[in-house]
């Protein structure tokens, strides 16, 4: 299935959990800079790695792909540094079959690249091509922002996620359910339907 290619009102107790930690920027631009060197040494595992044709001015996208999950660091060509990158990684409560179809996302980028809309043309590169993508249980405040915005262009869909399965429960949901734990988020990429993933997948839709 994946080949490679050519903010809702949380309630206090719920908080600290649903809310992805968010590191010191030093720390950021530590684990940036020593990416960027890996890049740049022969014979590195993620040296010379192939690009992306994402059109975002004065950035290049590196791609590569390991056991299952897809990596996407973000040049600044013309400062020489990473700006950041975005992985579509695996989640281990989803099983085998909806392994297949479904990854979570990941990002992390320096503050002078942050909402500039870079993940967001990292994300639509992804489901334009076809493929979902999956919220972990826990988003930083500007992820949730983001999935809602793309929500706008893609479907998007609320789903149970618990004993490695899904149910969907529908594009809107009480806040007491949005909060809970085992409630996800699901944008379906271009050209899919729910219909399709369903079956895919073995989701069961939720009645009515």
């Amino acid at each position: 299935m994946f080949a490679s290619f050519p903010l809702p009102l949380w309630r206090p107790g719920v908080l600290a959990l649903r809310i992805d930690v968010q590191l010191p920027p030093s720390e950021v631009e530590k684990e940036l800079d020593g990416l960027h060197r890996r890049l740049n040494r022969p014979g590195d595992a993620l040296y010379d790695l192939p690009t992306l044709q994402i059109d975002f001015q004065g950035l290049r996208f590196r791609y590569r792909v390991a056991d299952g999950e897809h990596y996407i660091y973000v040049e600044d060509v013309k400062r020489d540094c990473l700006a950041g990158y975005t992985i579509f990684n695996r989640l281990i409560e989803l099983n085998r079959r909806q392994d297949k179809h479904l990854r979570a996302t990941h990002s992390k980028y320096a503050t002078p690249y942050q909402r500039r809309g870079i993940a967001t043309a990292i994300y639509r590169w992804w489901l334009d091509a076809g493929h979902s993508l999956i919220s972990g249980a826990r988003q930083s405040s500007g992820a949730h922002a983001l999935w809602r915005s793309l929500g706008k262009h893609y479907d998007l869909v609320y789903v149970d996620l618990r004993d490695k399965k899904l149910c969907c429960l529908g594009s809107k949901v009480s806040s007491r359910v949005r909060e809970d734990l085992h409630t996800r988020m699901i944008l379906i990429g271009a050209q899919q339907d729910l219909q399709g993933l369903a079956e895919h997948t073995g989701m069961r839709l939720h009645a009515g």
